[in-house]
């Protein structure tokens, strides 16, 4: 159980989402994990993936790439698409999923429409560097200074600043 203090009436009700509209996303993996599968004889990586830019910036999308299923077409699938992601992220040497994170990349997203108990739901049908460039680099950290802009002209050489002095009391 959890002790809470909260006054509902202070907070307007969750109304859901609705699904993206089909089309390219940049996105950047922001969670991963290795889950079991339902039955328990595989595992997949759990993807979760938040829109970059945009009017639907911030929206979470998920992927699930079975990784290890008795279904060896599922797995290469899996593999396949693990792949794309590389190769969009430039991180081809991959020991842990979490080298992903944070890397700019793009997906095309469709709709995958209500069926049975299930409303309709996005799946991501592929993944890709984002367009124009090369594959996406993480962003800079925030205590990170921007590189300093090129001199207009040539800048004399200068000396090298002396050596420090050190205080007395240090020997």
């Amino acid at each position: 159980m959890a002790q809470l203090n909260f006054n509902a009436a202070t907070v307007a009700p969750s109304t859901g989402f609705d699904v993206l509209p089909a089309g390219k996303y940049n996105i950047r993996i922001t969670g991963s994990e290795m889950k079991p599968t339902k039955d328990g004889t595989g595992s997949y990586l759990s993807l979760t993936l938040t829109v970059a830019d945009g009017p639907y910036a911030n929206r979470k999308l998920f992927d699930r790439l079975n990784l290890n299923n008795k279904n060896k077409q599922t797995v290469d699938i899996a593999y396949q698409t693990l792949s794309a992601i590389c190769h969009a992220t430039g991180v081809i040497q991959l020991q842990d999923s979490s080298q992903l994170h944070g890397i700019l990349l793009s997906c095309k997203v469709k709709v995958r429409p209500a069926e049975g108990k299930y409303d309709e739901s996005n799946e991501i049908s592929s993944y890709m560097a984002v367009e124009g460039g090369a594959p996406g680099q993480p962003p800079a950290p925030a205590w990170a200074a921007p590189a300093p802009a090129a001199a207009p002209f040539p800048v004399a050489a200068q000396a090298p600043a002396a050596a420090p002095v050190a205080p007395p009391w240090v020997k």
